[in-house]
């Protein structure tokens, strides 16, 4: 009995864990990253914190699913894997391209602004699963 109750103690505060971080990825795209071009007059350097909190935001989500890996039922949580996978992939592949992009004036073929649309559309992809996870209370 004791055990259980345990165990629910410690999915309900995961459940809140995953519900800051969707908070967190939403926030980002909505608000802070925006605010960061309004606030600041270098559109480089407002880049480069942007994509520093982009960056943390992929290895909380790491650190999210990993944790996920504990639970029986896992699979349940196939969603936040896949929106974990489009972060990563967004900072370990389509970030360098953005950045070949920028310097050179295309990476494979696409622009800075079209790499920069694939980026966004991952990212908002992985925040649409994380809240339909949450939704439909999967957790």
């Amino acid at each position: 009995m004791r055990r259980a109750a345990e165990l629910a103690a410690i999915r309900n505060a995961y459940r809140v864990l995953v519900v800051l971080w969707a908070g967190s990825l939403w926030s980002l795209a909505l608000w802070v990253a925006p605010t960061l071009f309004f606030a600041q007059p270098d559109r480089h350097l407002a880049g480069l914190l942007a994509a520093r909190l982009f960056a943390a935001e992929t290895y909380l989500g790491m650190a999210v699913a990993a944790l996920g890996l504990a639970f029986a039922g896992r699979e349940q949580l196939r969603a936040v894997y896949i929106a974990v996978a489009l972060l990563a992939l967004n900072e370990w592949i389509v970030k360098r391209l953005m950045e070949q992009a920028h310097l050179e004036g295309t990476a494979l073929g696409l622009s800075f602004g079209a790499w920069h649309g694939v980026s966004a559309a991952g990212y908002l992809i992985g925040c649409i699963l994380v809240l339909w996870v949450i939704w439909k209370g999967r957790l």
